[in-house]
């Protein structure tokens, strides 16, 4: 089985109207996405980042990217931002899917099972893999990688995840590839 890493808007300028939260949450939490990502490098997983365009659709990918290293949350973000050898998709709704080549770019890699991380997980975290699961697609969410603007909202989108659609939870990327996922 293809396991694929997942990336969901990490790169903001957080200048809306949860930023703070949105940015303490990820400050909080920083450890861990750094963790997940240098994992899935390591292991030599593709790594997919899926980010808002924020209403800019020249598809300057890099340039949303510089934007937000120059923002609040830029320290941390450069411990994550994209290689040249990543897949890059700007998204204009919550679900990494809606309207995007997502599903073209897993097929192209064979991806099997999604490794979701990212901001935030009661928001588009959770809506992108309530599509995963939509599409056939095995999902975990590494938990400690994503960030909120909620922890009531996050746990209860978790929950949904978990309970209703079968999406696994890990804690981190290494005890998610450690979860023995079925055959389809």
């Amino acid at each position: 089985m293809r396991d694929c890493l997942l990336a969901v808007d990490l790169f903001s300028d957080f200048a809306h109207e949860d930023g703070d939260r949105l940015l303490e949450s990820l400050r909080e939490r920083a450890s861990g996405l750094t963790q997940a990502v240098e994992l899935a490098r390591e292991r030599s997983l593709p790594l997919i980042y899926a980010n808002d365009s924020f209403g800019v659709w020249n598809g300057d990918s890099r340039a949303l990217v510089q934007r937000a290293l120059v923002g609040p949350a830029g320290d941390v973000l450069a411990e994550v931002a994209p290689r040249d050898d990543d897949t890059f998709i700007v998204k204009p709704r919550y679900s990494a899917f809606d309207l995007t080549p997502l599903e073209l770019v897993l097929s192209d890699l064979g991806g099997e099972r999604i490794l979701l991380l990212g901001m935030a997980t009661e928001r588009c975290v959770a809506q992108t893999a309530i599509d995963a699961r939509e599409r056939g697609y095995k999902v975990t969410v590494i938990t400690d990688a994503c960030a909120s603007v909620d922890p009531e909202l996050e746990r209860t989108a978790l929950r949904y995840l978990a309970d209703v659609t079968g999406t696994w939870l890990a804690a981190s990327l290494e005890e998610a590839l450690k979860i023995p996922v079925p055959a389809a």
